[in-house]
């Protein structure tokens, strides 16, 4: 019996997304094997296993002393979200866990994207897979897959290990509300490296030679970690200045402006954003009037509250990540690969 063309057409059609659907998983299993084959990765995620252990042991000895110092007479701490202080606690010869991410997050993202587009021009390898029936995106879509893929795993297995060996030295098993504010710490890392990767990306794509995509990465890294805060903090200084302020509601309105200008960096949204998960109680980000304080009841925040105080810092790190991501597409989509 003949088929039906719109069957056939249909059948075909199938058979094509069936087999774009593995080009595109082999594409992202060889870039992941690749990364974790990489010594430069390997290298780099150990200094930070090894940085992020070691502030463990300096919040583990800071806490040690605080559980000591305040026990009762059953021997239970008294003292609330004992478990967050892993992540935030430091006995002054390390940084706390937070830190050391906020520090080497971006350089992960950054070492895992700078070479992913013109190294594989530059190798000629490129032109060789865009001569196989494979669409083009894929190749950009698999190594940011990838790439975050290997981010993941880390921090993920990170994040649980320090929550392990907190248990096992502090013998206090975290409750649920610290336990999913861990997490979303984790998830919150997880897209501050994101943007980072996906700038590197982009370097990449517009640019020829690895080292160019590399500095320019890292210099923007810089800029974000220390100009930008300087640079605000200057014009902060003459913008709010108290001689020329003349009622109260003026002078929150230009400490509004001022943080609305350091929150355009992600490191700052990425700061506030853990502060406000790690510490239960911070309970606003921004500054208050006296009426506003009055009637507060002093207490840490619920996590339900913590999420909706983060959820714009979070959403501005996470569209500063696509913004990145769309520009390098369009940009590579619209590249003439050639060989060299």
């Amino acid at each position: 019996m003949r088929q039906l063309p719109f069957l056939k057409k249909k059948e075909e059609l199938e058979e094509q997304v069936r087999s774009n659907n593995g080009v595109f998983s082999v594409i992202v299993r060889k870039e992941f094997t690749d990364f974790i084959k990489s010594w430069r990765i390997i290298i780099l995620l150990v200094i930070i296993a090894l940085t992020c252990l070691g502030s463990l042991y300096t919040a583990f000895t800071t806490i040690k002393d605080a559980i000591s110092q305040s026990e009762d007479a059953t021997g239970i701490a008294k003292d609330s979200y004992l478990f967050l202080k892993l992540f935030t606690t430091s006995d002054g010869t390390l940084p706390p866990f937070i830190t050391f991410v906020s520090f080497l997050g971006p350089l992960l993202g950054i070492a895992l994207g700078f070479d992913a587009i013109n190294s594989e021009r530059n190798k000629g390898t490129l032109t060789r897979l865009m001569a196989q029936p494979v669409p083009r995106d894929y190749v950009i879509n698999a190594k940011f897959v990838a790439a975050l893929l290997v981010s993941t795993i880390l921090f993920f297995s990170l994040g649980l290990l320090v929550m392990s060996l907190g248990i096992l030295l502090i013998g206090i098993p975290p409750t649920l509300e610290e336990f999913l504010r861990v997490l979303c710490f984790l998830v919150l890392c997880i897209a501050y490296i994101a943007f980072w990767l996906n700038l590197g990306i982009l370097f990449s794509v517009r640019f020829k030679q690895a080292a160019t995509s590399a500095l320019s990465s890292i210099a923007v890294w810089i800029f974000f970690s220390l100009f930008y805060n300087m640079i605000i903090d200057f014009i902060g200084k003459s913008y709010v200045n108290p001689e020329s302020i003349s009622s109260t509601e003026e002078m929150i309105n230009k400490q509004e402006t001022i943080l609305n200008l350091l929150r355009l960096s992600p490191n700052y949204l990425f700061s506030e954003s853990t502060s406000t998960l790690l510490s239960p109680s911070v309970r606003t980000l921004g500054p208050l009037t006296m009426e506003q304080t009055v009637g507060a009841i002093a207490g840490p925040l619920p996590f339900g509250q913590s999420l909706l105080l983060i959820w714009p810092r979070l959403t501005g790190l996470i569209a500063a990540t696509l913004i990145c991501f769309a520009v390098s597409y369009v940009l590579f989509m619209r590249q003439e690969i050639r060989t060299n």
